[in-house]
């Protein structure tokens, strides 16, 4: 069972509730600290007084004064007429993620909303009941409104969810497990949806699937290492250690452990003085990727345990400050940097395919094939590597040089986070596609080369690769192969195949 506070919510938390399915409830301070915040709402609209979001109107219309029988309609009221969404669904492991990250804010005690708003949503993540939220809409300040407005929706009884593998209205899924839907009082329809609990969402699951990723490419380029019979000199560690990067020398390290044992790699001079960049440089390359990762890893998990509605409730010190913890500037430069910083693995493992199928480039059969000129074998599978690190140029330009104003300009400099944080998880899915094909001609290389020179690690990974693509003997729809190989990737339990031992200084 996994304990929220509001506070101590890691990647690793989240990975457990999104993938491993654990189930959540709040800490007991926490409960005490949401229950505190609510009474500081209540007395508010008991006394009268004037405060944003509470008794007034939203934006541009905050000077607007809300009579107090009308407050539980300006809070419905704005939940139905901000859910304007459009496009395509969140994948649903997105949805599930920014139900954990509302409650998690909800729960730090500066939000006002009740015992029994946060109790739903609890209880939707337990049933694994997900909303259905259109991917497009939000400009990432004033927080991701029309997002989190189809998530508020499902509180209410409105909207769609996901609920044992369907889409269907959110009361049919309530009645299958005996859920009422909630009245939203004073402030709570603004509570969930002034936030950033939409990009962080998508950030979180970006980042997490980029980290396999970048373990996986790590793998991938080891065994493409020897169906070119690279040069290990290259990843010497002193060579590493004089540059000074951390992320190099761990990248160097974990490729020599990879190698050891391979009789498949050379040394300088054997056969060339020299490896092509693509090769020579995979320590500098990922290593750079790594740093960025370590940077976005840093901000989501700030931003996962952040206060990021408007007006926040400090009831210890009895006041409410309107301010702009909403805006998504911090996560979207977070993620035009994650995408940024992926799409150079794509980029790099392109050019370790060009070098695996080109016939000028290695003494290997030309494009991997089993008849040379009769069949094409991999020829194509570099062409559809080229255009996917084409599309992620285009996608990794970043959101968040952009601003447009909104509500008459009172909202007039906004982060675009939301559509950074998107373009960041479709570069995640194209790059994967890319190395499932760097995956499938590292395979057919060193079976040409010779599995039995491999080294004991790549030839683990080899056996189980194996298991999921055939060697190619003959032209088939390699579109089914990369498919595969990419969900396996994706999906499959890497972390066995991936295992390294302890570090170990090695002189080569």
């Amino acid at each position: 069972m996994m304990i929220l506070d509001g506070h101590s919510l890691t990647l690793n938390d989240v990975k457990q509730v999104l993938f491993e399915k654990e189930k959540v409830q709040a800490s007991d301070e926490s409960w005490k600290r949401a229950n505190k915040s609510r009474q500081a709402v209540e007395n508010v609209v008991r006394d009268g007084k004037t405060v944003y979001g509470i008794n007034t109107g939203f934006g541009k219309m905050s000077d607007v004064l809300i009579e107090r029988d009308d407050v539980e309609d300006l809070q419905l009221n704005l939940i139905r007429s901000h859910a304007c969404g459009v496009g395509e669904p969140f994948p649903e492991i997105v949805s599930r993620a920014m139900i954990l990250l509302r409650v998690n804010a909800l729960l730090k005690g500066y939000s006002g909303v009740s015992k029994q708003l946060i109790e739903k949503l609890l209880v939707l993540l337990n049933e694994h009941i997900h909303p259905v939220v259109p991917e497009q809409g939000s400009l990432g300040a004033s927080g991701d409104l029309a997002p989190l407005s189809h998530l508020a929706l499902v509180l209410i009884g409105e909207g769609d969810v996901f609920y044992q593998g369907e889409s269907m209205p959110t009361m049919k899924a309530f009645g299958a497990v005996g859920i009422t839907p909630i009245t939203l009082s004073a402030k709570e329809g603004l509570a969930l949806i002034n936030g950033t609990q939409a990009m962080t969402a998508v950030g979180v699951v970006a980042y997490l699937e980029a980290e396999k990723l970048a373990q996986q490419t790590e793998a991938v380029a080891s065994m493409t290492m020897e169906g070119l019979r690279g040069i290990i000199d290259a990843f010497d560690e002193d060579l590493h250690i004089a540059r000074g990067y951390q992320e190099q020398v761990d990248v160097a390290e974990r490729v020599r452990q990879y190698l050891t044992g391979s009789q498949l790699i050379t040394r300088q001079g054997d056969i060339r003085v020299q490896d092509a960049y693509s090769l020579r440089c995979i320590p500098q390359v990922h290593g750079a990727t790594w740093q960025t990762m370590n940077y976005v890893k840093e901000k989501l998990e700030i931003e996962m345990n952040a206060a990021t509605d408007n007006p926040l409730i400090f009831a210890d010190e009895e006041k409410v400050i309107s301010g702009g913890n909403f805006h998504g500037q911090p996560i979207a430069l977070a993620m035009d940097f994650l995408g940024i910083a992926v799409a150079e693995l794509a980029n790099i493992s392109e050019r370790r395919i060009e070098r695996l199928v080109n016939p000028q480039l290695n003494d290997l059969p030309p494009f991997l094939s089993a008849k040379p000129g009769l069949e094409s074998g991999a020829m194509i599978m570099q062409y559809t590597a080229a255009s996917l690190v084409s599309e992620n140029k285009t996608l990794a330009h970043p959101a968040s040089v952009d601003s447009i104003p909104s509500s008459a300009n009172q909202e007039d400099h906004v982060s675009m986070g939301t559509i950074a944080a998107r373009h960041a998880l479709q570069i995640v899915a194209n790059t994967r596609n890319v190395v499932a094909i760097e995956l499938i001609c590292a395979l057919q290389a060193t079976e040409i080369q010779g599995m039995d020179q491999m080294a004991p690690h790549t030839r683990k990974i080899h056996r189980k690769a194996r298991d999921v693509v055939e060697a190619i003997t003959k032209d088939r729809v390699f579109s089914k192969d990369i498919e595969t190989v990419a969900l396996w990737m994706k999906d499959g339990k890497w972390d066995k195949i991936l295992t390294l031992g302890t570090h170990r200084k090695q002189s080569i």
